[in-house]
C-alpha cells in the first residue's frame, strides 16, 4: 500500500537510550525536542512512544508522547511537549534539557491511530493534539502522497498555534480566543467540517481527532453529524 512503513515489534518493546541533539522554539508554551535513536525500529504517523526519566535518587518518571516526525531512515525523531504546569517530566524537557542529555524510549505504540498513507485523511485537532496530525502531514509531503489529506486545527491565537510556519493550503486554523483581523473567533463549528466534507473521495475520509476530552467528544459529534460513518473516526484523546 502506498506508503506504508514495517515496524519491528521486538525492537519497539525495548527501552533504548535516546540522546537529545536539538531543541526548537514552536510557541510561547511548546517546543520540539529532536532525538537521536540508533536502534529506533521505524514508527507509523500517529503513533506515540513511552519516554522515561530516572533522576540521580533513582525516582522513574514515565510518560506518554505522540511523535511529531515523519518516518524515516534518519535514527532521528521529535517530540513537540507543551510545557505543563507542575509538570514533572514537560518541565524537565523545558527548564533543564540540554542538547547531549540522554532518556529513555520504547515504542513506537499503538496501532489505532495510526495513518500509513493509505487511505484520504480528515485530521481534526487542539492545541498540542496536532502533534501526531503533524507526522502524517508531513509523511504525506516526504513521500508525495497524492491522496486528499485535510487538516482543521484549533488554537487559542495565533501565537498558540503549533508549527505555524509549516502550515499550508491543506491546513484551515480556527482561533478560539483571538485571531487575525477578519478571522472570526470562537469554537471549531459544523460549518468548519461540513467545508472539509464537501470533497468526497472515492472510498471516503478515514478522520482523525485529536486534543483533550471535550473538544476529541465535540469535534467527533460535528463530524457524525456531517455524515462521516462512526467506525471511521480515529480518537486520541488527553487530559
Amino acid at each position: 500500500m502506498p506508503g506504508r512503513i514495517e515496524v519491528s515489534g521486538q525492537v519497539a518493546a525495548t527501552w533504548q537510550t535516546a540522546t537529545l541533539t536539538e531543541i526548537r522554539r514552536e510557541t510561547p508554551h511548546a517546543s520540539t525536542f529532536r532525538l537521536a535513536v540508533p536502534r529506533w525500529a521505524g514508527h507509523l504517523p500517529g503513533q506515540h512512544l513511552m519516554l522515561r526519566l530516572t533522576a540521580p535518587d533513582g525516582y522513574v518518571a514515565q510518560r506518554h508522547y505522540s511523535i511529531a516526525s515523519a518516518p524515516d531512515d534518519s535514527g532521528h525523531i521529535e517530540l513537540t511537549l507543551d510545557r505543563v504546569p507542575d509538570g514533572e517530566v514537560s518541565g524537565w524537557f523545558h527548564t533543564v534539557a540540554r542538547p547531549g542529555d540522554t532518556i529513555e524510549v520504547r515504542g513506537p505504540l499503538s496501532g489505532f491511530f495510526a495513518w500509513p498513507g493509505d487511505r484520504p485523511a480528515l485530521l481534526l485537532g487542539a492545541g498540542s493534539g496536532i502533534v501526531p496530525l503533524m507526522s502524517m502531514l508531513r509523511h504525506h509531503r516526504r513521500r508525495g502522497l497524492t491522496l486528499p489529506l485535510r487538516m482543521l486545527v484549533s488554537a487559542r491565537s495565533p501565537e498558540e498555534l503549533i508549527y505555524a510556519r509549516e502550515l499550508g493550503t491543506e491546513t484551515t486554523p480556527v482561533y478560539t480566543r483571538r485571531a487575525p483581523a477578519g478571522v472570526p473567533v470562537g469554537r471549531m463549528t459544523a460549518a468548519h467540517v461540513a467545508s472539509l466534507l464537501t470533497e468526497r473521495p472515492t472510498d471516503g475520509w478515514e478522520a482523525y481527532v485529536c486534543g483533550s476530552n471535550g473538544f476529541a467528544e465535540h469535534a467527533s459529534r460535528l463530524l457524525v453529524e456531517a455524515g462521516q460513518p462512526t467506525e471511521r473516526i480515529r480518537i486520541e484523546r488527553f487530559g
